[in-house]
């Protein structure tokens, strides 16, 4: 038996050769294919294309001044020779340049695309960086609803989205002047008329105070809706206000499963929980907006309770309410019994053990009791997003044997 120096078992053709010194990987095996040789290594030494076609011959779209091996289309026929080299394609991300921007007067470079917002983020102050938001997430697409992180752009008429906002080159972005902050107080002062805002995150509740928001200058709440009273009215509805009382969304709670629960009195529709339900995360689609004007609302298909809609419980909707609207059971029991400690709360980060996927689960703790669990957004693999297993299935953890 003839051995060589080469890689693999000898084949008809003598087998593969090692490259020389300083050959580039693939390389001889593209020049073999476009001169019409047989690749080293090839079973059968046979006719490539005919000289000077090389390429091109495999992937006549690509014209004459095709650079280099391109990939294979998949529907189409077998790879070549030399679309099989041994390190394959080399996959680039996407090439952009640097942008100058102005934040409140400090120039700033930033890649081509990135909006206002992740400007802010990534070269702002801190002050800057602090910019609200409410329907806006690191880890979904910009929704451009609440217009709370509104900003001054030089020669826009009106205020502008910075979560939306692509920048350009030479911008020029004022994120704190009289208009801006009046903007940022009116909308948040509004949401927090009509909708609870008292268990929304703690940025939202320092955002707010910062703002002087006052929600009780509109007078006192409206009573509250019954049961399906929403559901009911006729799209459009609208009522004249009596002037002495502030409209609300205020509501019964809907408990309809033993994962979570649905408190739309504090639903600001953001459209986070349907994005996350849709094409930001699960592409379930079980929810999705309904009614107009201020009888707008989430609601399943044909307002069905959540058990017989198309809702998998992944629990991606809570992960994502900003204000508080949708919470897992055991957190609404533990409010509603006055046992929730959030300043005694401890996270601790560990890998579910469900299946072999990796996600990394977040273990919120108080007094000796797991509360919730959630994803971190910045995780490589969930995105800040998790299954039904990973999000609420750690009841046997705490299921102590009975003594």
């Amino acid at each position: 038996m003839t051995t060589t120096s080469g890689k693999g078992p000898a084949g008809p053709g003598g087998g593969s050769q090692a490259p020389a010194a300083g050959d580039v990987d693939g390389a001889a095996e593209a020049d073999a294919v476009v001169n019409g040789a047989a690749a080293p290594g090839s079973e059968t030494p046979g006719p490539g294309p005919a000289a000077g076609e090389g390429v091109t011959a495999l992937h006549p779209a690509n014209g004459a001044g095709a650079v280099g091996v391109t990939v294979a289309d998949p529907a189409g026929s077998a790879p070549g020779p030399a679309e099989r080299l041994a390190g394959g394609p080399v996959m680039l991300g996407q090439i952009r340049r640097t942008i100058s921007v102005t934040l409140d007067g400090t120039e700033a470079r930033v890649l081509e695309g990135s909006t206002i917002l992740e400007a802010l983020h990534r070269e702002g102050t801190p002050q800057q960086a602090d910019t609200p938001t409410l329907c806006w997430a690191p880890n979904m697409d910009p929704i451009n609803a609440c217009r709370v992180c509104v900003v001054e752009v030089e020669g826009a008429r009106t205020l502008a989205p910075s979560c939306a906002r692509t920048c350009e080159d030479g911008m020029q972005v004022r994120t704190d002047t009289d208009k801006v902050r009046h903007s940022r107080r009116m909308v948040l002062e509004l949401l927090a008329s009509s909708a609870d805002m008292s268990e929304a995150s703690g940025d939202v509740q320092r955002w707010m105070g910062e703002y002087g928001v006052d929600p009780e200058r509109y007078g006192p709440p409206a009573p509250p809706t019954v049961d399906g009273e929403r559901e009911r009215r006729h799209a459009g509805h609208h009522s004249a206000p009596d002037g002495r009382t502030r409209a609300t969304v205020e509501q019964p709670v809907k408990v309809d499963n033993d994962l979570y629960v649905r408190d739309y009195s504090r639903c600001i529709m953001c459209y986070k929980c349907v994005n996350a339900c849709g094409t930001d995360a699960q592409f379930t689609f079980a929810i999705a907006a309904a009614g107009r004007g201020f009888d707008a609302r989430i609601a399943t298909e044909y307002d069905v309770e959540l058990p017989d809609s198309a809702c998998v419980y992944c629990g991606n909707c809570i992960g994502v309410c900003p204000t508080g609207a949708l919470k897992s059971v055991s957190e609404y029991d533990k409010r509603e019994a006055g046992n929730w400690r959030p300043e005694e709360e401890t996270v601790t980060t560990t890998v579910c053990s469900f299946c072999g996927v990796g996600c990394n689960l977040e273990l919120h703790v108080q007094q000796g009791e797991i509360v919730n669990v959630t994803s971190p957004s910045d995780h490589s693999v969930t995105h800040g997003h998790l299954c039904i297993k990973g999000r609420f299935g750690f009841q046997h953890v705490q299921n102590l044997p009975q003594g």
